[in-house]
């Protein structure tokens, strides 16, 4: 800020009509400059270039300045970071976490238990083994944010019944992402809130598992497989979500004192059940087109493809560990199958976001004439009511585990 004073106060000397060194009024600069002599020598000096040039010079010194000025804070943001952090425990080795927290062939990079809550919120800009399963949905997470606010700026979820499945899915979306970031950030604390924050997000897996079989019974299917399931469909996905909810709790519960295949195949099976009833809609139509020829102008089939391509290749990365097995102590931080996993879950999401819009805007009248208009609303009750199954049953689990643990604790 000194040198900005100086570099101004220098600059308004300058300008002056007799000064810098020409000497007293009427000088060598004020002669050359000046249009109107010495009289009305304040007027006319409002239009000499040296004024203008003094306007500009001060605005320019001024902006340095300010420069000057962010320079200094942003110099002062790593000493800001290390106050609010002083001093972050390291990352430890499977061998020093509860077996049950340990991924097959990921070695290193666990967080400590037991750390107070600060650390692990921070530990979201730590490198560790779970930093890019938290940000790969916390970036999905936003992007849903943007996309319902897109969606909300054409679509009338209020007014129109119609939209309601749609509003379902981007709901569930929006759950089962934010649910899957906070307990991969925060399941690290303990025992108690692994268990929590795990059976949370199978709560949330469960109800976009709902989601997802809404908007392809109603905007995707056909009049054939319509008139052959209505009155079953519906309720058939809700019960198939809250038994994959069931079975992904329980599977994590009994990894506690089983081997981790027992926890995959309660987790794989119902999903898999799930998400073959969920998507047969979906799966008739691209049959039906690609026996057609693939004639016809549906915007929605190429997302259809898309989210169906996504989700068997990250079913595929849930269930086999291919790149932790082919690189064993090499995916501790990145490459990890599980993070491919979330990142075709996502893009998934998003092409199946994307073909329920268009089939919404594009499909009205066929889907308008097979439900009727206390569909939607029934649909949106059987969404709640799923809802609360499961977070009952996750409740239940949690509850199992705790008297587990705390047996464990006792009998040490």
């Amino acid at each position: 800020m000194q040198l900005f004073h100086f570099l101004k106060n220098s600059v308004e000397y300058l300008s002056r009509p007799g000064g810098g060194g020409g000497g007293g009024a009427g000088g060598r600069r004020g002669g050359h400059f000046h249009r109107g002599g010495t009289e009305g020598n304040k007027d006319s000096f409002q239009e000499t270039p040296v004024c203008h040039f003094t306007i500009m010079a001060t605005i320019v010194m001024e902006s340095i300045g300010r420069v000057f000025i962010s320079l200094q804070q942003i110099r002062g943001v790593p000493r800001m970071l290390t106050e609010a952090a002083p001093s972050m425990p390291g990352t430890v080795r499977d061998s020093e976490v509860p077996y049950y927290f340990r991924e097959r062939y990921v070695c290193t990079g666990y967080r400590p238990l037991n750390q107070n809550w600060r650390y692990y919120f921070l530990s979201l800009f730590q490198r560790h083994n779970e930093t890019i399963n938290v940000w790969t949905h916390l970036l999905a997470f936003l992007v849903l944010l943007v996309k319902f606010r897109q969606l909300g700026e054409t679509v009338d979820f209020v007014g129109d019944r119609h939209s309601w499945p749609l509003l379902i899915l981007l709901l569930s979306s929006l759950t089962y992402s934010a649910f899957s970031a906070a307990a991969h950030l925060l399941g690290g604390k303990s025992e108690v809130w692994h268990y929590f924050f795990f059976f949370l997000d199978y709560v949330g897996v469960a109800q976009y598992q709902y989601g997802s079989a809404v908007v392809h019974f109603y905007y995707a299917v056909d009049e054939g497989l319509h008139g052959h399931v209505r009155g079953v469909f519906m309720p058939a996905a809700a019960f198939l979500s809250c038994l994959s909810c069931l079975g992904c709790c329980y599977g994590k519960y009994c990894n506690h004192s089983l081997p981790t295949w027992v926890r995959k195949v309660c987790q794989v099976v119902p999903s898999a059940l799930a998400y073959t009833w969920d998507s047969s809609p979906v799966v008739k139509r691209l049959a039906s087109w690609s026996a057609g020829g693939g004639g016809g102008d549906d915007p929605a089939i190429v997302y259809h493809f898309c989210q169906v391509g996504f989700f068997l290749g990250c079913s595929f990365f849930f269930t086999f560990p291919l790149l932790e097995r082919c690189f064993p102590g090499r995916c501790n931080f990145v490459g990890q199958s599980h993070q491919m996993f979330h990142v075709f879950l996502s893009c998934c999401t998003l092409c199946q976001i994307h073909a329920s819009h268009l089939d919404y805007a594009g499909r009205r009248e066929l889907y308008a004439r097979l439900h009727g208009s206390g569909e939607a609303a029934a649909f949106a009750g059987l969404y709640a009511a799923t809802l609360a199954v499961c977070a009952l049953i996750a409740a239940v689990m949690l509850r199992k585990a705790k008297r587990v643990l705390d047996g464990d604790a006792k009998s040490k």
